[in-house]
């Protein structure tokens, strides 16, 4: 990587934005023969998924992305061969919530161990994810692509638009007679900031739990960056280029590249690029809204969580809001523009799996809580006091602490702005029209431009998708080339 002094030779391509979807476009793009500049405005690559000190010497700390559910599942990543270039560390149980009786729902890596664990509904739960586990292949694909079009394994997008449609519906508690069950289901689905029951939630929280049984959710050695720097090895040894502290706000910033893709929001590329781009357009980007936001704080510890059940202690996820009921309430607040009192909060604790990440026998913990977009709310009493409940103890492990309101998420990344991390609200209209109602929504109308970021399809997520696709669109539309082999061995 270069600092923004850096100069040479006319690139083919400029990818501004070195996020995980812009890196993973001008890899493609690169291994394809082509020169490539990634113009990047902080002074490190990856955007959210980098790794930072950000509360004590010695404790590194994940800014956005901590635990990698598509990192296994990501049909881009598979291509790239990520696991062979990094160590992802795969957890026995993917995730576990904790309820206010004291119950705690375990999402094994194994299935049958989860369900065996839900007692009355455990059968039930089996039911509802053993075929999608089974399929899983064919499940990953329709949930990664463009909702505009025919699916390429039409019995994998049946499976999962059943369930979806019952989990997304007033139908979703019918085949449960216990509340362990639906929590969990709940708890991953929240991940996907929105209002419960709605069929992005559902989609989201299936697709996540059932990658929790089929490979699992792993968090790789030395943080999120590991990712990211992997990405940037593979585009150097292949000639390009990152250019740090390169801020593009204006078309003069990129007007020397022919083709120019963009890991950003859609309103930068309102802001770059302005009249140049057609009136309807124009209105359909400024039509495209921002989601709610996550309130982030980060911990660092002088020993391990000490969760009530040793279960947690085991896991690197933990899902806070009790039932299902509960953490649909919280969820209403915040699309009501309220603070809920109780909130959703994830809870991240890779050091259970990755003692890497603080001077030996302490640990990191980050956690966020759903608020409304741009809140300045500090969640930081309100996430404490949520561990306590269920880890008697907490607060006296805690050495420190730094929060990140919603109002301050952008300085992680400009992609987000206000706290929204999805980049653009993930409901089925944004989903279908993400951003344009178009088999091919990484294409813009001025040649040569295209979107390669999660306000594109197939949406949030550290999955490298988006960046592929436009990479993909733009090797074929503007170069006349095919997708370049992104193996191990063919680099």
């Amino acid at each position: 990587m270069t600092d923004s002094s850096s100069s040479g030779g006319t690139a083919d391509v400029a990818v501004v934005g070195a996020g995980p979807n812009g890196l993973a476009a001008a890899v493609t793009l690169a291994r394809a023969g082509l020169r490539v500049d990634v113009l990047e405005r902080n002074a490190y690559a990856g955007g959210g998924a980098s790794t930072q000190p950000l509360t004590e010497p010695g404790f590194v700390h994940d800014l956005a992305s901590a635990v990698h559910p598509m990192a296994l599942a990501s049909p881009f990543f598979r291509a790239f061969e990520l696991d062979r270039r990094i160590d992802l560390l795969v957890p026995e149980i993917s995730f576990g919530h904790p309820l206010p009786d004291g119950r705690v729902g375990l999402a094994w890596h194994d299935l049958d161990r989860t369900a065996d664990g839900l007692g009355r509904d455990g059968a039930a739960y089996r039911r509802l994810l053993a075929p999608l586990v089974e399929h899983l292949d064919a499940v990953n694909d329709f949930t990664t692509q463009s909702l505009i079009g025919v699916p390429r394994k039409p019995w994998g997008a049946f499976l999962f638009g059943l369930r979806a449609l019952e989990q997304g519906t007033p139908a979703w508690n019918l085949r449960f007679q216990d509340e362990v069950a639906p929590a969990l289901l709940t708890g991953a689905g929240a991940h996907v900031i929105g209002r419960h029951p709605r069929l992005s939630m559902a989609g989201g929280g299936l697709a996540l739990t059932v990658n929790a049984h089929g490979r699992g959710w792993p968090v790789p050695r030395g943080g999120s960056q590991a990712i990211s720097n992997a990405l940037v090895a593979d585009l150097e040894a292949h000639g390009g280029r990152v250019l740090l502290g390169r801020e593009v706000t204006s078309y003069d910033d990129i007007a020397d590249y022919r083709t120019v893709l963009l890991d950003t929001s859609t309103k930068a590329l309102l802001d770059i690029y302005g009249t140049r781009l057609p009136h309807r357009y124009r209105v359909a980007l400024q039509q495209f809204r921002p989601g709610n936001a996550a309130s982030k704080v980060d911990f660092a510890l002088s020993g391990p969580v000490p969760w009530a059940d040793p279960d947690l202690a085991r896991t690197p996820t933990v899902h806070l809001g009790g039932t299902r009921a509960q953490i649909a309430a919280a969820e209403r607040d915040v699309a009501h523009g309220r603070v809920p009192h109780d909130p959703y909060i994830l809870v991240t604790q890779p050091s259970v799996l990755d003692p890497s990440r603080a001077p030996e026998g302490q640990a990191v913990l980050w956690a966020y809580a759903h608020v409304p977009y741009n809140s300045a709310a500090d969640m930081t009493e309100t996430i404490t006091a949520a561990v306590e409940r269920h880890a008697p103890g907490f607060r006296d492990v805690v050495i420190s602490s730094t929060a990140t309101p919603a109002s301050e998420l952008g300085r992680f990344s400009a992609n987000f702005e206000g706290g929204d991390f999805a980049n653009g609200a993930v409901n089925m209209l944004q989903m279908v029209r993400r951003p344009v109602l178009s088999p091919s929504p990484w294409r813009t109308p001025l040649e040569g431009v295209y979107l390669a970021s999660s306000a594109a399809a197939p949406g949030p997520s550290v999955h490298g998708l988006a960046g592929w696709y436009a990479a993909r669109l733009a090797l074929r539309e503007r170069f006349g080339l095919d997708a370049p082999d992104l193996s191990v061995a063919a680099g």
